[in-house]
Order: C-alpha cells, then sequence, then structure tokens
C-alpha cells in the first residue's frame, strides 16, 4: 500500500476521533519499531457513550477506503476497541484503561506524528 495514502488514513482518523472530543490523540509511527503496523492512532475518551461514538466516527471516516477494517476487538461494553485497518491500528480507550495498559509509554520509541500541523488543524 502506498505510504502516503496509509499516513493520510492515520490522519484522517484522528482527525475524526479528534472531532467527536477524543481527548489526547496521539499518531505514531510504528515503521521503525515494529512490523506490527506503520502508524497507530490512540485517544481517551471520558463515557461508555464517548467511546461508543468516537468509533464510530473512525469507522465511519474509512468507510469505503483502501483500508478496509480487518478485525475490530471490544464490543458495545468494552472500554478499549481496537479497529485494525491493516497498515493503521486505532485504539480508543476509556480514560483508566489508557493509563492502565500505558501504550504510549510501551512505544516511546515510535515517532509522535504532528497530524494537526499536517491536516492544518493545529490550535
Amino acid at each position: 500500500m502506498n505510504l502516503d495514502i496509509v499516513r493520510n488514513v492515520a490522519l484522517r482518523v484522528a482527525r475524526a476521533a479528534s472531532d467527536r472530543k477524543a481527548q489526547d490523540v496521539k499518531v505514531l509511527d510504528m515503521r521503525s519499531v515494529s512490523p506490527i503496523a506503520d502508524y497507530f492512532v490512540i485517544c481517551s475518551c471520558d463515557s461508555m457513550v464517548h467511546l461508543r461514538a468516537v468509533t464510530r466516527a473512525v469507522l465511519e471516516e474509512v468507510k469505503g477506503d483502501d483500508l478496509p477494517v480487518k478485525r475490530r476487538e471490544g464490543a458495545d461494553e468494552a472500554r478499549w476497541v481496537l479497529i485494525d485497518l491493516g497498515d493503521v491500528i486505532v485504539h480508543v480507550f476509556h480514560h483508566a484503561e489508557r493509563e492502565f495498559y500505558d501504550l504510549d509509554s510501551l512505544w516511546a520509541d515510535a515517532p509522535l506524528v504532528d497530524w494537526q500541523a499536517e491536516l492544518g488543524t493545529a490550535p
């Protein structure tokens, strides 16, 4: 898959999550640290309703893309939803689960992508 397309999907997913008021939205460039995926998008939500809304927004954003949803983990009551787009993996967390699993520290060697600057949406 074309890396520009993959990166664009990661950026769009981050924006979709942010537009639904997800907090601490991060895009990690995983290419140099893991063969799992090219990018991780990680974000936090305040409540189960919020988590479901962010998940729906992400799924709506990628509907019809060249990166179809390969797998989705986490049902309606899950406090961590993982959306596997192949080259992009999206983690939508409830705050407590994000703190507990601490993927941010686990993958601290992965470069952060300034997705807001790249999309021209920086505050």
